[in-house]
């Protein structure tokens, strides 16, 4: 994580409210190392961007501290954090070249003319877009333009980049593409950079460590990995990736940090304990579907259950199948494309199966419960 420089930025018990009463960030601290791409992962109003404003010096803070490198900056104004920014809709100047765009950032820095042309050629190619120094914005695709912000952001060698949702407005194709650049560039540079998404495949490819809001507060915030395999909340394992999740009662504590969970009318889980949990307390069992598969014995798996199957829909490398099953009308399977996958088709009973370790039983979400 990082390049082990210690902490480069630290939200200290910040607050942001608009109206004097609904806080649109909640009591946020969070430490950034230097050289870190930390992305900020949420739904749409769950506070990630209001983070980024106020760490960019666009929004104002209710109350708390941001820092950087130890020095509060809500006394410094924007144009002089040192923090290079790039927004969806690209913000570039219209009317200017590609190259006058690029040297806009420098000459309001009052950096010389040959050291701005000097700036301009090494960020261009940085961007693999060398010899478009003439070029309009117009005249380029989304993603030549993407790059082109992405460029401006880095022109002037900021030691922080800020990214809100930059590949948003280009398709899918393009976006796939791009994340590996930004991801190739972070590498290349070792700039610290912020990212934000509400597009948990980008979070997963990008970043040393996720944040994931909801509601102005941080559920978790772990590498991808973890975030996917070790989810803590249940908010959290089915925002990042598929997941599902039944609701049951704990029925008995088992060695190993496992229990027996009531779920359904009839059926029985063993999961992973995530919280200290007692028998009688309600929780939420997430298994991921890729984890399950279809029995071929009996009791082949610590957990195997007899499913009725909806619906298969093809995914190219895998099948996901939609079943019945644990009192559960969309539980979700997923297979791989492989021979021998068309002996299960809608209307089968089947046995399908995980094993206990796969599963995590999860403390109660009381808004997802109601």
């Amino acid at each position: 994580m990082g390049n082990g420089g210690g902490t480069h930025i630290a939200f200290e018990h910040v607050t942001k409210s608009y109206d004097g009463t609904t806080q649109v960030v909640k009591d946020l601290c969070l430490e950034i190392e230097r050289g870190e791409f930390l992305t900020l992962l949420g739904p749409s109003g769950s506070g990630k961007t209001t983070c980024l404003m106020m760490l960019a010096g666009f929004e104002t803070i209710s109350s708390g501290n941001i820092s950087i490198d130890g020095q509060a900056v809500h006394t410094i104004v924007p144009h002089k954090r040192g923090i290079g920014m790039v927004f969806q809709n690209y913000a570039l100047f219209p009317h200017l070249s590609v190259g006058r765009n690029l040297s806009f950032p420098l000459e309001v820095r009052g950096i010389s003319s040959s050291e701005r042309a000097d700036r301009v050629k090494k960020a261009l190619e940085l961007v693999q877009l060398e010899g478009f120094e003439d070029r309009k914005p117009a005249n380029l695709s989304g993603g030549q333009q993407q790059r082109v912000a992405i460029a401006r952001a880095l022109v002037f060698e900021p030691e922080i980049v800020l990214m809100d949702e930059p590949l948003g407005a280009l398709d899918r194709r393009l976006r796939e593409e791009m994340q590996y650049e930004i991801r190739r560039i972070h590498q290349q540079l070792g700039v610290t950079m912020v990212y934000v998404t509400h597009d948990q495949q980008e979070a997963m490819v990008l970043s040393d460590r996720v944040a994931v809001f909801r509601d102005g507060s941080i559920e978790q915030i772990a590498p991808p990995e973890t975030l996917y395999e070790e989810p803590n909340r249940v908010f959290v394992s089915s925002f990042i990736g598929d997941n599902n999740v039944l609701y049951g009662k704990v029925e008995e504590i088992r060695p190993g940090d496992l229990c027996n969970v009531a779920v359904g009318s009839e059926d029985h889980v063993q999961a992973l304990i995530i919280e200290d949990t007692q028998p009688g307390d309600s929780v939420w069992v997430a298994v991921r579907p890729e984890r399950v598969a279809i029995a071929r014995e009996e009791k082949q798996y610590s957990n195997q259950f007899e499913a009725i199957v909806k619906d298969i829909v093809f995914m190219g490398d895998h099948l996901r199948l939609n079943l019945e099953t644990c009192g559960q009308r969309d539980f979700i399977v997923k297979i791989p494309n492989i021979v021998g996958h068309g002996a299960v088709l809608p209307g089968d009973r089947i046995q399908i199966g995980w094993a206990a370790l796969d599963c995590r039983a999860l403390p109660m979400d009381k808004e997802k419960e109601n």
